[in-house]
Parts: structure tokens; sequence; C-alpha cells
């Protein structure tokens, strides 16, 4: 009887060994995925999302276990945000996992991007205990490396747009001199005195300068408006006015003919300045000035309007003394061109006597030559002569930006901006400097005071998509044909339209080439491949250390085309 009890005994407490026992032993990488399935950095961010699993009778009742990410490649590694479970016989807060059953699980984290993961593995760790007891759960490796297409916006930015700040020259410039001829109160004739005024000199002086001069001025026409003051009745100002009108324009053309000038005089009259009026009463200091101009506003008769103003008794009497007899007059306008220098005269004189050019003629200049040294030239003797005209240094800065030196581009941007802080253009090529640096907090900053720049949105698109926003970059460049808006389609799987707007770029580089080849990886054209990193690599051989690591081109690493050119 005792034999046959021994075995069952001897069962049943090796059974109850067992299920008490600590060891949880090793996880299989099929209990973990991963999306996405090959990490990816975006926004300078690898961000990732975790779905494990503890199978059935796997969980001790009474352990803590803490799975941590930890991405590790050559030389380093960065962790992740951990998560905590416990077993069903564990007091705490911790997502708790059943012995029989098993459990899912799903964890978000995060890795802060460094170029080092693009040649990487993820791995969870994980640190158990039982009861007070410390258990070993191996390392379990859920990924590879991380795609890292989005962080080559640091290096077409080199191929961008900095904004221009652009020259004010106009070759015809709009002029116009004004001369009133008064007259006395209900009287049309014109004094002898009125004619002998300086500004009536000056006026008739001008018409013969601007006649002789058949080079930088040009004659467009005189214009006459006669006028009466508001006082007194319609018909009566309507016949004043109108032989003012033909008195002032007489005069004129006595004067044109004494000189012998040819030019179309045009004239017109104004039975009552009411609009005069009422502009000399806003201006002036005269008693009641709100309650006059009130009146204006009541009444649109104009025999109502003179009545109600004289029922002002108080000031009316002013305003007959002060502003009524400014009224009375016949203005004369001279409208005229002034006529800059011509392109070729702009050349010339800044090859023969720089000096004798203005700040506009000199920017505008450096918009007639092809050279970059010659643009140069024409800014630094801007810079040299206009020491305060900010545009010169911004222009200088795109030159230096254009040419790839970076550091001699953002001085001259940074001497833009200290010499006018709200430059649109300075501030938005400081923004490009910026996120060149990986400096996407100072970028923002600078881009918020780059408004009514021209190449403002081409500066947000390259923002969005260093902050992973890549549809907003797409809108942001709309039709802007650079390799940063090529990536930013390329991120949002539009590889036609990058296709198209690579092909459109005038100053192609190696990271063009690199871009075209991205897109050949992802739409499995070989060929595409393999002649564009070819292109790219001639341009700039430390490509081919770049698409050795680079995972977008990972089904190709037994390319024998391919190995040939990242050796």
């Amino acid at each position: 009887m005792i034999k046959k009890l021994y075995l069952p005994l001897l069962m049943a407490v090796l059974f109850v060994f067992t299920s008490c026992s600590s060891k949880m032993g090793e996880l299989s990488s099929d209990y973990f995925t991963t999306t996405p399935q090959v990490l990816e950095a975006v926004g300078g961010k690898v961000p990732v999302t975790i779905n494990g699993k503890f199978p059935e009778k796997y969980f001790k009742k009474k352990a803590v276990v803490t799975v941590t990410p930890v991405l590790k490649w050559n030389g380093g590694e960065a962790k992740g945000q951990p998560m905590t479970f416990q077993g069903e016989k564990v007091e705490g807060n911790n997502h708790t996992i059943y012995y029989k059953a098993g459990g899912n699980y799903t964890m978000k984290t995060s890795f802060d991007y460094v170029p080092q993961m693009a040649k990487s593995e993820l791995y969870l760790e994980f640190d158990a205990k039982v009861g007070k007891k410390t258990v070993s759960i191996p390392p379990v490796k859920v990924a590879d490396g991380v795609i890292a297409t989005s962080e080559l916006v640091k290096n077409t930015l080199a191929n961008a747009n900095p904004a221009n700040a652009e020259d004010a020259f106009q070759r015809v410039i709009k002029q116009a001199k004004h001369a009133n001829i008064m007259f006395l109160i209900q009287q049309a004739n014109i004094r002898a005195t009125e004619l002998n005024t300086d500004i009536i000199k000056e006026f008739n002086t001008l018409v013969k300068e601007i006649n002789a001069d058949q080079k930088g001025k040009l004659m467009e026409n005189i214009e006459v408006s006669a006028y009466a003051s508001p006082d007194g009745g319609f018909d009566l100002n309507d016949k004043l006015a109108e032989q003012r009108e033909k008195n002032a324009a007489g005069y004129v053309n006595k004067q044109l003919k004494k000189d012998k000038i040819e030019a179309n005089v045009d004239s017109k009259y104004t039975a009552q300045d009411w609009e005069g009026f009422q502009e000399l009463v806003s201006k002036s200091n005269i008693q009641d000035k709100e309650l006059i101009l009130r009146v204006l506003s009541m009444y649109q008769d104009p025999e109502q309007r003179e009545a109600e103003i004289k029922n002002i008794s108080s000031v009316y009497k002013d305003l007959a003394d002060e502003i009524l007899p400014q009224l009375r007059r016949a203005r004369l306008t001279l409208n005229y061109q002034l006529i800059g220098r011509s392109d070729d005269e702009i050349l010339a004189a800044f090859a023969s006597d720089p000096k004798a050019l203005n700040n506009e003629e000199l920017l505008y200049g450096a918009t007639l030559v092809n050279k970059a040294s010659d643009k140069e030239a024409m800014f630094k003797k801007t810079v040299e002569l206009y020491p305060s005209d900010y545009r010169a240094y911004n222009n200088l800065g795109e030159l230096a930006y254009q040419a790839g030196d970076m550091a001699t581009a953002e001085s001259y941007f940074k001497k833009a901006l200290q010499i006018n802080p709200s430059s649109a253009e300075a501030n938005t090529n400081l923004g490009l400097i910026s996120l060149i640096k990986g400096d996407k907090a100072t970028a923002e900053t600078y881009l918020a005071k780059g408004s009514g720049a021209k190449t403002l949105n081409e500066a947000l698109g390259n923002f969005y998509i260093a902050n992973g926003q890549y549809e907003r970059a797409v809108n942001a460049f709309g039709d802007t044909k650079t390799n940063s808006a090529a990536l930013a389609q390329i991120l949002t799987k539009d590889y036609n339209k990058a296709k198209s707007t690579l092909n459109s770029i005038k100053n192609a580089d190696a990271y063009t080439d690199y871009l075209n080849a991205i897109i050949g990886a992802r739409t499995n054209n070989a060929t595409m491949v393999i002649n564009n990193l070819k292109s790219a690599i001639a341009k700039d051989p430390s490509i081919a250390k770049k698409a050795a690591t680079d995972l977008e081109f990972a089904k190709y690493a037994t390319n024998s085309s391919f190995t040939n050119l990242i050796k």
C-alpha cells in the first residue's frame, strides 16, 4: 500500500514544484510586431509602436516585469519609455498579466534620431522578478535599422532658394508740380500780382526745363482745375468757376505759345468746392470745427449746408476770413516723368564711375549680369557706398548660400538683420540656415517674421519636413522645383510627381540624383537606382558611404552593380 501511494505523491510534488518555479525563460520574437516594420525617422524622432504578447502559462503569478525598448548601434544605444507588468497575485497598479491566459499589450515610444541609427537593431530588454528573486529573460530583437529619408532635408536645403531683397528701381517715375492762382471773391480776372508769385515763376521755369530736356524728363500734360468757394448760390458759383477755368487755361496756353512749347492742356471746373472746404476745416483749429463737419455729413444739399453753417454765427466770420478765400482758385498741375538710365547706361556707369549710381540703380544693375562674381561686385559696391542698405548684405548672403558657403551666408544675413530687424528676407534666410543646423526652434522664430518674403512658403515647406508634417510641406511648396519639394512628395509617396519635380530642377546636384535613386528603389526600378547613384557619387563621392547604410537600398545589398558603386 505504501508503494502504491508513493508514485502519485511524487508526481504531485513535482507538479507543484514546477508550477511554482521562478523561471520564466526566453521569449520568441514571434510574440512581437512593430509598426512600422522598419523604423523610420519622422521630425527628428524615431517613433515605434510595439505589440507584444506573454503566452499562456508563462507569466508567473508573483512576477513583476519591466519591458524597455532599446535601439542599439555600434558604439551606442538609446532607451525608450519602459512599461511594467505584474502577475495576478501582485498588489500594484501595473498592467496585470494572467498566468493561464497570458496577455497582449501595446507600448509606444520614440527615440531622438542620430545618424548612427541607420544601421541599428531594436531590442526589448526585460527586468524581471518573481517575488523577491530576480530572474533572467533574454533580450528579444524585434526590428532592424532606421530609414532616415526625411533627414535628407538637411542636405536638400542646399538646393533651396534664399529670399532675394529686391531693388525698387523705376526707370520711369511719375512726378507732379502744383501751383495756385488765387481769385478775389466773386471775381474771375487774373491779377498780375498772382502771376508774379514765386510758385508761378517756379512752375513756368520747370515747364521750360522739362521741354528742353529731351532725355531725363518727359512732359505728359498740364491740368487746370478751377473752383469757386461754396458760399453764394450755385448758379453764380457755376458761372464764376467756369470763367476762372477759361481765364486760367487761357493764361497757360498763352505762356506755352510764348515759350514755343507744345503741350496738352486739360481743364475743368467745380462750381462749389465742398470737398476742399471739408479738408481745410478738418485741418484747422477753428472754433466749433466738429459741429461744422457734422453739418457736412448730415446734409447733402448745397443750399441747406450753407444755411446751416451760416446759422453757426460764432464761427462764420472765421470761415469767411480763413477758409473760404483759399477755395477761390485755379490749380495748375504739371504732370511729367523722370526717365532713369537705361540698362546699358547703368552698366557703363558702374564700370566708369559707380558713385554716379544711386543704391537702387546698383541693386538693379546686379539683375543685369549673369555671373555670380559680377553680381557680388555690384552688391559689394552698394555696401561700400550705401552701408545702411540691408538689401545688399542680404543678397551677398544669398550668393554665398548658393555657393554652399553657409557660414559666410549666415554672417551676411545677420548683418542685414542688424540694419533692418524686420527684414522679411533676412529672417526667412536665417530660418533656412537654422534648419540646416538642425535648430528647428530658432528656425520657427525666424520664419514667423518672414511674412512678405517671396520664398517664405518654400522655407516653410522645409520646416514642415523637418517637423514630420509632410502633407503641409507639399502644400507649402506648391509648384516649387527643388530637391526639398521632391523630398516632400517622396515622403507622401507621390513618386510620379517627385520624379517630375526632380527632372525640372535647373541646378541639379548630387542629392537630386540621390532622390531619384530612392524613387527607383521604392518603385523597384534597379536601373534607375544604379544610374542615379552612379551620377550622385560622381558629383559627391561621400554619397557612396551614405548609400551603403541607407535602408532604402537594403534590397540591393547583394546586387553586384550596387556593391561596386558603394565600395
